[in-house]
């Protein structure tokens, strides 16, 4: 059987699912207990839906989180809950950014954790599932990774172009500045001739 791109992601839930069975740990987490809204508290919590920890989303947070921190997933099984729980898969551009400092991501160079780089949604959605329009769903139309918005990862092409870029602006910049010299030079020979005229 020839293996796709795609088996990677069920791999990764196979691998977080198995640990997480093998550490007792449930495949769902319950919501949290309710609890009376204080208006007062901008901290309270309204969340009442459970968290599927077989997800890919799920599987990803909490391997980005115990990757981070140097532990094992079980130390990191409640962050990644209240990560999905609170943010959804957007959470995840969240955590990555926070992880390298609050730094924006550029997907072009590093490779998205959700979709490996492919700029595909990997769960492969519907387009009911998705919430695209009507007339989208006959027009066989990708679905873009929420994580990176379909940025495609090839940072030896970038990095070329971006090169090729940057020494385009530099030689720019030089012309323009030996321009402004030579500018500065006839100015200075004009005011120098007409003050020894004088």
């Amino acid at each position: 059987m020839h293996a796709t791109v795609f088996d990677q992601f069920t791999r990764r839930t196979a691998d977080v699912t198995a640990q997480l069975a093998a550490l007792g740990i449930p495949l769902t987490a319950p919501p949290p207990p309710p609890a009376d809204p204080d208006p007062a508290d901008p901290w309270a919590s309204t969340y009442t839906a459970p968290v599927d920890r077989s997800s890919l989303a799920w599987c990803t947070a909490v391997t980005m989180l115990a990757d981070h921190h140097h532990t094992g997933i079980d130390r990191q099984v409640l962050a990644a809950d209240a990560l999905l729980r609170e943010l959804g898969i957007r959470g995840l551009a969240q955590l990555h950014s926070d992880l390298h400092a609050g730094a924006p991501v550029d997907y072009r160079f590093t490779r998205c954790p959700y979709c490996s780089g492919i700029g595909e949604d990997p769960t492969q959605p519907t387009c009911r599932e998705a919430g695209c329009a009507t007339w989208l769903e006959f027009a066989g139309h990708d679905h873009p990774c929420p994580l990176c918005h379909g940025h495609d990862h090839q940072p030896q092409w970038y990095a070329e172009e971006q090169m090729t870029e940057l020494e385009k602006l530099l030689a720019d910049a030089t012309e323009e500045r030996e321009e402004r010299a030579s500018l500065r030079h006839r100015i200075r020979a004009r005011l120098y001739h007409r003050t020894t005229r004088s």
